[in-house]
């Protein structure tokens, strides 16, 4: 019977501290056999016992004391310290994850930076972990000293079981190999593919307008994530799930009668049960991916105890199975076709495929299977891809349509570009795309206050050092995780200027470009930075122009329907005189690997009229 993860870390752990205890026993007994002493048996299994605790405080002063003498013989100072009450800093942990599950997203920790400044400690216990939002911090830890830092052990363990060894979830050789097989899949051709947005555009379009004309508000994240589902498995795997036929899911208060759709939106990764009965095989794989990923999130948030919530089983197992019953005949299609090419090419005496070569109507499956026939390494890396193309797309349409509903002046503006440039009914183009500069500005501030993947981490390799804007730069041991938040950077009023919580798309086209991000092209990372950039960041940029655009052709006007959103999904009554964006916000915001919002975003749209009026240049 396989041990869960729990078990697994008490086994290391007893391991590792029963050799203490065992020996305190070992010399009581020396010396009651040889040395004449008389040793009380409760004395010898208290002094044993005590031994653990005695250990772990030996070790921790040790280990303090190596790190603050290495600190000042480089001339640098330790982070200033978030410290809680309780040992081992407990409380804190405690106080992250209710807030992570309840709360606004990195609320807790971003008070702190008011307290310590864009860079602190926050250390759970007795370890040594660095939170931060300085722009200089993060270019180091991703660009400048990139070799320095990596995802880490930790990290690859608490995604191993959804990611495995794929691209985000590696390092060194192995991420090196896995980023080259992918690069040339993204070339211009392929992250232009707009003849296949354009098809499951025009599905998730007519959904909405039935649904509209039938009087009724739509979840526009669900509709969304399963526009960019069906794009990115068709685009990937070449089979598409077909997730837009299914029915969507009804207005709350609508009677229970009413149709609903298994498809889980991004915004209930908790409520859908991938086992669910009469669920298409490919709508559950989609169902199994997202709570896999939720799963993954919160072993992230607990850091290293992450196991003690999964003691006795891996909760992502069955999950997975889900998605393995679904993506395995793909994989093994592939393998197949792969090897029946070889051999058609060697009875015709042709010359191998270079394997950097893309075919006519190659997928990224058949691409990847030019480099291996290791059907996990396939596995791997089409869930990695599946991921980053899947969800930050549908998250930052979900956001940018959210901000158009409060802002009928953008919508207005926004749409005039759309029409002028492209016209009421054009299917839009890569050229064309290039152009619309309020377009481009729209998204961007969108993923400013919105980004996809709001917090990160990476691992030192070895100790180093990091920038400190008030004096000494701050020590960083070896095997220290580094976590950055990327939505406290983007929101920072030092960053950004004092309207930095305000939505305002004009920022990316006026002098504050100049002012501010040009100077400081880090304080604007939604697509990551350095070696390990997004590589798909310019096939996202091209599926979210697109789609918005044909919206907006589609639609005149837009407003959100607060009345059939779940209760679940509103902002509660008490932000609403919170500072900031928070006091803003007419939803509620959570993050797992990347962010979503809970219960959804409704909306109600007025369709365009038949007879608008093509303005051209």
């Amino acid at each position: 019977m396989e041990l869960g993860p729990g078990e697994r870390l008490v086994l290391r752990a007893l391991v590792v501290l029963v050799k203490y205890p065992a020996g305190v026993a070992f010399a009581a007994y020396l010396l009651n056999r040889y040395g004449g002493w008389s040793i009380p048996s409760w004395a010898v299994c208290l002094s044993a016992l005590g031994t653990i605790p005695l250990v772990i405080f030996v070790a921790v002063r040790i280990r303090h004391w190596r790190i603050y003498n290495a600190a000042a013989r480089r001339g640098a100072i330790i982070a200033p310290t978030w410290s809680g009450k309780w040992p081992g800093n407990l409380d804190i942990l405690q106080a992250v994850l209710n807030s992570f599950r309840h709360g606004y997203p990195g609320e807790l920790l971003a008070q702190q930076f008011v307290k310590f400044g864009p860079t602190y400690r926050f250390n759970v216990l007795w370890g040594f972990g660095i939170f931060t939002c300085d722009p200089a911090v993060i270019k180091t830890v991703l660009a400048t000293e990139f070799q320095n830092y990596e995802k880490g052990k930790l990290f690859q363990e608490q995604m191993s079981s959804v990611l495995g060894t794929g691209v985000f979830n590696s390092d060194g050789d192995m991420w090196k190999w896995h980023r080259s097989m992918t690069r040339p899949f993204f070339s211009k051709d392929r992250i232009s593919h707009f003849e296949l947005f354009d098809r499951h555009a025009d599905v998730a379009l007519e959904k909405m307008r039935e649904r509209f004309r039938a009087g009724y508000a739509i979840d526009f994240q669900d509709l969304v994530s399963r526009f960019t589902m069906d794009s990115a498995t068709e685009f990937l795997f070449g089979a598409c799930v077909h997730s837009l036929r299914s029915t969507l899911p009804y207005p709350h208060n609508v009677s229970a009668a009413s149709p609903s759709s298994p498809f889980p939106s991004a915004s209930l990764p908790s409520t859908v049960s991938p086992a669910t009965a009469g669920v298409d095989k490919a709508e559950a794989f989609a169902a199994a991916f997202s709570k896999a990923e939720h799963l993954c999130a919160e072993r992230a948030t607990m850091g290293e105890i992450w196991p003690f919530a999964e003691m006795r089983k891996d909760k992502t197992r069955e999950h997975m199975h889900v998605v393995d019953e679904y993506l395995h005949p793909i994989l093994e299609e592939a393998l197949r076709k792969k090897a029946e090419r070889e051999r058609e090419k060697k009875a015709m005496g042709g010359k191998a495929v270079d394997a950097d070569e893309i075919e006519e109507g190659e997928t990224l499956i058949d691409h990847l299977a030019k480099f291996t026939n290791d059907l996990t390494v396939l596995h791997d890396e089409v869930l990695n891809i599946l991921l980053a193309g899947r969800d930050t797309t549908a998250t930052t349409l979900t956001f940018a349509v959210y901000l158009l509903a409060m802002h009928p002046d953008v919508l207005k503006r926004l749409r005039a570009e759309v029409l002028e440039k492209v016209g009421p009914k054009q299917r839009p183009t890569y050229e064309g795309i290039k152009e619309m500069r309020y377009l481009r500005a729209v998204i961007n501030e969108t993923l400013r206050l919105y980004p996809a993947v709001p917090f990160n981490i990476r691992v030192s390799v070895n100790e180093g050092l990091l920038p400190n804007p008030n004096g000494k730069p701050f020590y960083v041991p070896a095997k220290v995780p580094v976590s950055y938040s990327v939505w406290a950077m983007h929101r920072r009023e030092e960053y950004w200027g004092p309207d930095a919580q305000e939505y305002d798309p004009d920022r990316f086209l006026d002098e504050r470009v100049n002012r501010y991000l040009t100077p400081n092209p880090f304080i604007f990372l939604p697509f990551n930075a350095g070696p390990r950039i997004c590589l798909g960041q310019q096939f996202a940029y091209n599926e979210m122009s697109f789609f918005l655009i044909k919206l907006l052709q589609c639609f005149a006007t837009m407003e959100l329907a607060p009345d059939a959103a779940p209760p679940s999904a509103l902002a509660p009554k008490e932000w609403a005189n919170a500072p900031g964006r928070k006091g803003k916000e007419k939803f509620w915001p959570k993050s797992h690997l990347t962010l979503y919002a809970t219960g959804g975003i409704w909306v109600r749209m007025t369709e365009a009229e038949e007879n608008e009026v093509d303005v051209q240049m």
